[in-house]
């Protein structure tokens, strides 16, 4: 099998590899989540975030439940080749299961972990069945 884009990356040892998801317009990061090789490609083929879901060890098309998809942008690897930076745009505006613009919504205030981002729809509202996080 001769060499490909996908060999240049340094996987973790479960043929994992890390994303951050960062909204185009305004650079504000929405999510983190992990791809594998097929996710990646999957991206890359179909110009739509694939990620790799740990917990339903199974692939998972951002907004499958929720509608909320991420159109690909651009995709850069960081210099280490382990980390990988997807520019999105995000549809819906809403990346968090939480109902949220984005899943770091929560800041640390005196020794507390505060939510200072408002829900912008309803979870209930947004799923139609069970979810396990990752909308």
């Amino acid at each position: 099998m001769s060499q490909t884009w996908l060999d240049d990356i340094r996987w973790t040892d479960e043929g994992l590899l890390p994303v951050i998801a960062q909204q185009a317009d305004t650079g504000r990061v929405v999510m983190f989540a992990w791809m594998n090789q097929e996710s990646l490609a999957l991206t890359v083929a179909e110009g739509y975030a694939v990620y790799w879901s740990r917990s339903r060890q199974r692939l998972w098309r951002k907004g499958e439940e929720s509608g909320h998809r991420q159109k690909v942008i651009e995709l850069r690897l960081d210099c280490d080749e382990d980390v990988l930076l997807l520019t999105i745009e995000q549809e819906g505006g809403i990346a968090c299961h939480t109902g949220r613009e984005s899943c770091f919504y929560r800041t640390l205030l005196n020794e507390q972990w505060v939510a200072v981002d408002p829900v912008l729809k309803d979870p209930d509202e947004i799923y139609t069945h069970s979810h396990a996080g990752n909308g």
